[in-house]
């Protein structure tokens, strides 16, 4: 009777944690398919009593570029996921297979960097990518992403190689394998778990990132979705319709993509980290 009653609990709180999760989300859904009036009003109600779909009419046919946004954002989202996935992975595979002097102590300075708050490299960022001529494009959001991928998915990627067992090197040396052929045809094919893991978080970093491209895109042209979402408002008024309804078309792909690498993603939630 006891397990049963802590089960019962446990799995009580579980539903509360999921339920106030979701009340945000609710929250996104029910404003898109309200007026402004509705969304105003006080006290709030908890759905439309006449349901509209003016904002997104705003959102998909109004001055704003909404398409192009999209376009735009997978053209820096794609590159990213693609150059983080492959640096983080060769990162960690040297980290994890190679014995070079000071090995551990380089491993400490890369997850140390991640103590270093990002408004300090901010302004020296901005000038050196100022004085390559690279502000108003893509190479600044792009690039950086091909050069490491960032330590918590080194980090990530490190500790996932620590579960495969060397042997599999071995034999593939045995074999006249080298280093490259072992790390593309004997590790990569066991890696996808962690690679679903950091390709949904940086798929999430970059898609809903605001800073980094109002920061470099001065350009309309060049917006992302989150700042094109920004042009729903403005001094004189805004459109919260509308920015509930183009938040929560953004929000789709995030939600779709989870799904579908939801068995990936719990995988190598669960096996990243056993052995250190």
């Amino acid at each position: 009777m006891k397990a049963k009653a802590a089960r019962l609990t446990v799995l009580s709180l579980l539903i509360l944690g999921a339920v106030l999760s979701l009340i945000p989300f609710f929250w996104l859904v029910r404003s898109s398919f309200m007026n402004m009036m509705e969304i105003y009003m006080m006290p709030p109600l908890l759905w439309s009593k006449n349901t509209t779909l003016s904002n997104f009419q705003t959102v998909f046919f109004a001055d704003v570029p909404f398409f192009k946004y999209v376009i735009n954002t997978l053209a820096i989202t794609l590159p990213v996921i693609l150059g983080t996935v492959l640096s983080s992975s060769l990162a960690a595979y040297g980290f994890s297979r190679f014995r070079f002097p000071f090995r551990n102590g380089w491993f400490a300075i890369c997850l140390s960097s991640m103590l270093i708050p990002g408004a300090v490299t901010l302004i020296p960022s901005f000038l050196i990518w100022q004085k390559l001529g690279c502000i108003n494009t893509y190479v600044p959001l792009i690039l950086p992403a091909f050069f490491g991928g960032g330590a918590f998915n080194i980090f990530l990627f490190r500790q996932f190689f620590m579960t495969i067992p060397k042997e599999l090197d071995e034999s593939a040396r045995i074999d006249g394998a080298g280093s490259l052929r072992i790390y593309l045809q004997i590790l990569m094919p066991l890696l996808k778990p962690v690679m679903t893991v950091v390709a949904l978080f940086t798929f999430m970093n970059s898609w809903n990132d605001f800073f980094s491209p109002l920061l470099i895109l001065y350009d309309m042209d060049k917006y992302t979705i989150a700042l094109g979402l920004q042009l729903f408002t403005s001094a004189y008024g805004s459109n919260y319709g509308a920015v509930m309804a183009g938040a929560l078309i953004m929000t789709i792909p995030t939600v779709i993509i989870f799904f579908i690498g939801q068995k990936h993603f719990v995988q190598g939630i669960v096996t990243t980290g056993l052995k250190g």
